[in-house]
């Protein structure tokens, strides 16, 4: 790797949640394929122990922990037992997200105005009390040390809206609005946060709906470049904002859409 490699992270240490599968999983393999040891969080120990593997075999440096992002105790102590086999975290990827139930994440689901609390909590627990949670917990590392980037994984459901996902995209758009506010909170001490807003990702969580060449055929009318991403689309944002390429941009929120909408 070149010395002037601007995307270089060798000596970073990167906490991506939700890092055992789809995007979080191109997030954890590209930032240690640029240098990073990699935290790779997962709901699910299995997930999290294969990417760590896939990491450790191509030379890199990865630990593999369970935890549940909406809990503040796990998530700090998944940061403490980060910190002390492979440093403080400098990288904060918020990538652990609820979408809806994994057999279908586009059912059709019932109005707003016909669910309650019980419904609403995975979404909020998971979309914004989880980007909270791991925020809180590197903070007073990231302070202290006057460096940190916290990249957080939004939805265009939080940017433009989507009537069937009226409380995930609001707490995407709670996530995007805590972004900003800790981004003007947070950079006199040399941290920034940012987030990356995404469209229809081709994961393993969409996988069954997009099985449906009819599905896919009515989607793609609303994509300008006419194709669903894929993970890597937006782990080479992510990879962008976590690198001294991005040390002067801060409290913004950058589409990886396919021009599924497009901002001023």
């Amino acid at each position: 790797m070149p010395d002037n490699d601007f995307l270089d992270l060798t000596g970073r240490t990167v906490l991506v949640t939700g890092g055992g599968q789809g995007v979080g999983r191109a997030v954890s393999l590209l930032c240690a394929d640029h240098g990073a040891s990699v935290v790779v969080n997962d709901y699910h120990q299995d997930r999290a122990e294969a990417v760590a593997k896939e990491i450790t075999a191509a030379g890199g440096a990865a630990l593999p922990i369970q935890c549940d992002v909406t809990r503040l105790d796990d998530v700090t102590a998944m940061v403490e037992q980060a910190k002390t086999q492979l440093g403080g975290i400098d990288v904060l990827v918020n990538n652990a997200g609820n979408a809806g139930p994994a057999e279908d994440p586009l059912a059709v689901t019932p109005p707003f105005w016909e669910t309650g609390p019980e419904e609403w909590e995975p979404w909020i627990g998971t979309n914004f009390y989880g980007v909270l949670n791991a925020a809180r917990a590197v903070l007073p590392g990231m302070v202290e040390q006057e460096y940190g980037r916290v990249i957080t994984v939004i939805s265009d459901a939080g940017r433009v809206g989507e009537p069937n996902l009226a409380v995930y995209g609001g707490a995407k758009a709670g996530a995007a609005g805590f972004s900003r506010g800790l981004a003007k909170a947070v950079g006199r001490y040399g941290i920034t946060a940012n987030c990356v807003a995404l469209s229809t990702i081709d994961t393993p969580g969409v996988a069954s709906a997009l099985a449906d060449p009819e599905v896919v055929r009515k989607a793609l009318r609303n994509y300008v470049i006419r194709r669903f991403g894929e993970p890597n689309d937006p782990a080479r944002v992510v990879l962008f904002l976590a690198s001294e390429a991005g040390a002067w941009i801060t409290g913004q929120t950058y589409p990886v859409n396919g021009g599924y909408a497009i901002s001023a």
